[in-house]
């Protein structure tokens, strides 16, 4: 969960319908006081990128609930010092009662949060979950598995043509792929006794022909 759910009323309520749970942690005097008293960082690789991380015990209310902040933190890219900490980190913090996890293990679970919104972020906008055509739920939901194989069949494709049009990546998103692949010039020409469709651009679509 967000930092919009750090609130005691709100973990309260997650606390005793969960087993385990990780919100985003909101900075505070206390938090920032109980981070410079840290002294063992470890260094993770986490995506490609070094992070130094840390766990404390969560103080600032529950203290009766063994709750973990797990901290991360990375330098700044202009090396600005903060004026709240003091140093040029920029620290991130995650509520937790996961004890067992490691810091890598909690950040890297907790970071499939921001997958899953950008999921539904694509399926919303570019694959119509957005604006549901119908009006009972269960053909709502047929549509929306539709739709999502849709989008397994898109990735195949993309993901073939990445490998011969050099600006479409494998992530490229649909808006992008129709600007760059399907919007073309063109124009169907008798020939041959037959019509062919001529092509009014360089891009290499006949390379994709099988």
């Amino acid at each position: 969960m967000d930092a919009g759910s750090y609130a005691k009323e709100i973990i309260e309520v997650v606390s005793s319908n969960s087993m385990l749970f990780y919100i985003r942690a909101n900075k505070s005097a206390e938090l920032i006081r109980q981070i410079s008293m840290i002294e063992n960082w470890e260094t993770v690789e986490i995506n490609y990128k070094n992070y130094e991380v840390a766990s404390i015990p969560f103080t600032q209310f529950f203290e009766d609930k063994n709750y973990c902040l797990v901290i991360m933190r990375e330098k700044s890219n202009d090396n600005q010092i903060d004026m709240f900490t003091g140093d040029a980190f920029t620290y991130r913090s995650i509520l937790t009662n996961d004890w067992q996890s490691t810091e890598k293990e909690t950040i890297e679970y907790y970071n499939q949060r921001g997958s899953s919104e950008k999921l539904f972020d694509v399926m919303n906008n570019d694959f119509g979950w957005k604006h549901l055509p119908c009006s009972f739920m269960n053909e709502n939901t047929s549509f929306l598995i539709i739709m999502a194989i849709a989008k397994n069949f898109y990735n195949y494709f993309v993901e073939k043509v990445s490998d011969v049009f050099e600006h479409i990546m494998p992530a490229t998103r649909l808006k992008r792929f129709v600007f760059r692949f399907i919007s073309v010039a063109g124009k169907w020409i008798y020939s041959g006794r037959q019509w062919v469709l001529k092509l009014y651009t360089s891009k290499p679509y006949e390379a994709l022909l099988i």
